[in-house]
């Protein structure tokens, strides 16, 4: 497609096309952005941009994240942004929904040196395929991650938050502890369910039951806790993988004529802010969102200037805040 095709699709001037495609400083984010999705969805392939950033950046860089609605990835992506500038860069952001075939058009633009990196929150269980696409150029995995891939990553410890809030909650006088678990493509999913597995293993709680929620909902983690009311012996404590999730627990509780803490003690994960406010407040697990999406430009800055600058496997600390839901 030419240029003249890619100013019609964006809706601009061929001027302000080559702007973009030269990185030009003057060019509004917005216009940037609509240009540089044109270019993506035509497949079109700068020759001009190739030629002229050879040795040269382009400033930007590419997030790419599954869900925009899900709180944690749109606190982690404020992150991402406020270091990008900080530091001079812009960021594309793609929500890919994990459509690989959209994925794939919005990776084309590092081939066209149209942004310099790419920043993903992808499920563990698809960075492979990714890799292959993303190939030689400078990577970060943020939250999700795979070992086995040569990428710098940051993340928190899953498996230990969720055996030390087991552990909390048993240290509550509980004794039926359950866990509204989700997606497992996602390694914290896994994680967070082998460390749930593995304190209770070593406390000598012998009650197990794990519900897995259909997508990231409060309608979602309601059905979840209703699966587990179900047993035999309903549990006394529920553990959820997300925040969003732990609130649909809560709900499911009241109307099953539960109190929340004294029939069920909730503990969800992540820290969104709203969780301050629901009656009762939510314990949780709280992530540091913004910090986790700093320290992936960071990360990523870093193998950009410096190609040959090492793997880093970064974890950063959590804490638990504990509030009335426990």
């Amino acid at each position: 497609m030419s240029i003249e095709k890619v100013a019609l699709l964006a809706g601009v001037s061929k001027a302000t096309v080559s702007r973009v495609l030269n990185a030009h400083p003057g060019v509004k984010a917005d216009t940037r952005d609509r240009v540089l999705a044109a270019i993506s969805a035509s497949e079109y392939q700068p020759n001009l941009l190739a030629r002229q950033l050879r040795t040269a950046q382009s400033h930007m860089l590419l997030v790419l994240i599954s869900d925009i609605t899900n709180p944690f990835c749109s606190r982690v992506v404020q992150g991402i942004e406020a270091e990008a500038e900080a530091q001079g860069y812009h960021i594309l952001l793609c929500n890919s929904a994990s459509q690989r075939r959209r994925e794939s058009a919005w990776l084309g633009l590092l081939t066209g040196k149209v942004v310099d990196g790419v920043i993903t929150m992808d499920a563990a269980s698809t960075l492979q395929d990714i890799a292959a696409l993303i190939g030689d150029a400078p990577w970060v995995q943020c939250a999700e991650y795979d070992p086995a891939i040569a990428a710098s990553s940051v993340a928190i410890d899953n498996r230990g938050a969720a055996r030390e809030t087991v552990r909390y909650l048993a240290g509550k006088g509980r004794r039926r502890i359950g866990l509204v678990n989700s997606d497992m493509r996602y390694l914290y999913s896994h994680q967070r369910e082998a460390g749930y597995r593995e304190q209770l293993e070593q406390l000598g709680l012998p009650w197990r039951g794990v519900a897995y929620a259909e997508e990231i909902s409060c309608e979602a983690g309601s059905q979840a806790l209703r699966q587990l009311l179900q047993q035999p012996e309903p549990p006394d404590a529920v553990l959820a993988v997300s925040d969003v999730l732990a609130v649909g627990v809560v709900h499911a509780a009241l109307e099953a004529g539960l109190r929340v803490p004294e029939d069920l003690a909730v503990v969800g994960f992540d820290g969104i802010p709203f969780t301050r406010s629901l009656n009762p407040p939510l314990t949780t697990v709280e992530q540091p969102m913004y910090q986790l999406g700093a320290r992936s430009v960071q990360l990523l800055l870093q193998r950009i200037r410096r190609p040959t600058s090492p793997v880093v496997r970064d974890l950063l600390p959590w804490k638990r805040v504990e509030r009335a839901s426990s």
